[in-house]
């Protein structure tokens, strides 16, 4: 990604955006449920419990959003934004257990034991308006998705995929998930209707598992990557390195060392070689300006901390490894 944005968004943005999906999705979820038991649909039901999932997975990201925010404190000194990670992991695990297993099963129990088929008259009416709430949802995500990509300047895949803010990438991908999986309850209840069989409402049931087993697997690896600690991208590391060294008395960084905490937050560690003839005064005026110099390039930057290290040239002529 190219340079972070500016953090004039904060997240306001995120929360209204998983807002609109927990409360359609709740609703969804009761009308998709009871369209279900009357038409005795499998994928109807394989439906309910994808919002039912979705549902959860929404109080999550809530729940991420509101304590990662949390100001940093004496027994957290690098403030709560990997938390945000750790609820939308759960979230991710509330999608496989909530929504995969149960359509898989729903799936296999239809194909296996069959199922009478009642009246779809209700399911395809539900569907139609879980559809419209669904677009809605999917709409208040992809307009914050498409937003922030145009502040990072990349491709709205790009910024998709690699996006730190996974709370907006878990509504974007589970509302597009959810559109597709009505449309596959919708085939399953038709290709019923027309011939029949409840084979169809079973293979609708067993897609709507799989594709709910490819989100949550998708989600749960990115928010895996950001628990285990992922830099910030290339052409910015390159960057921060370019200001350090503007910074006069800094002759080179030896080694620089950055880690997204969250999605507007991100901490800057480099070992910095300064000019041998720099006094500690002017060392220490130095890393008061380079900070400064990081913070107003890069917003997202909160936490700065700088090693005096000797040079290369310095660390041999001491006897000393040259690498430090």
């Amino acid at each position: 990604m190219a340079e972070p944005a500016r953090d004039d968004t904060g997240g306001g943005e995120s929360t209204f955006t998983v807002l609109v999906a927990a409360f359609a999705n709740l609703g969804i979820a009761v009308a998709k449920a009871v369209a279900g038991v009357i038409s005795g649909s499998s994928a109807m039901l394989s439906e309910a419990a994808h919002s039912v999932a979705d549902t959860v997975t929404e109080v999550l990201l809530l729940a991420s959003l509101k304590r990662s925010g949390r100001p940093a404190d004496e027994d957290h000194p690098l403030g709560h934004g990997p938390e945000r990670y750790i609820w939308a992991l759960l979230a991710a695990v509330a999608t496989f257990v909530g929504g995969a297993v149960f359509s898989l099963y729903d799936g296999v129990h239809t194909l296996t034991h069959g199922e009478e088929p009642g009246d779809p008259l209700v399911a395809y009416l539900v569907l139609a308006v879980a559809f419209l709430l669904e677009g809605y949802s999917l709409r208040t995500g992809l307009r914050q998705a498409r937003g922030e990509a145009r502040r990072y300047r990349v491709s709205f895949g790009r910024y998709l995929r690699r996006t730190p803010d996974t709370a907006v990438k878990a509504v974007v991908m589970e509302d597009s998930a959810a559109l597709a999986g009505l449309l596959l309850a919708a085939g399953g209840l038709l290709g019923g209707q027309l011939t029949g069989s409840g084979v169809w409402d079973g293979v609708a049931s067993l897609c709507i598992g799989a594709l709910l087993l490819y989100v949550a697997w998708v989600l749960g690896r990115s928010n895996a990557e950001f628990l285990i600690g992922r830099p910030l991208p290339r052409s910015v590391r390159e960057r921060i390195r370019a200001e350090l060294v503007a910074v006069e008395h800094i002759e080179a960084v030896l080694e620089l060392t950055t880690l997204l905490q969250g999605p507007r937050e991100a901490l800057v560690a480099a070992k910095v070689d300064f000019r041998d003839v720099a006094t500690a005064a002017q060392i220490e005026w130095a890393s008061e300006r380079a900070e400064q110099r990081l913070r107003e390039a890069f917003p997202m930057i909160r936490r700065v901390y700088l090693d005096p290290t000797p040079g290369f040239a310095q660390r041999r002529s001491e006897g000393l490894n040259p690498w430090p």
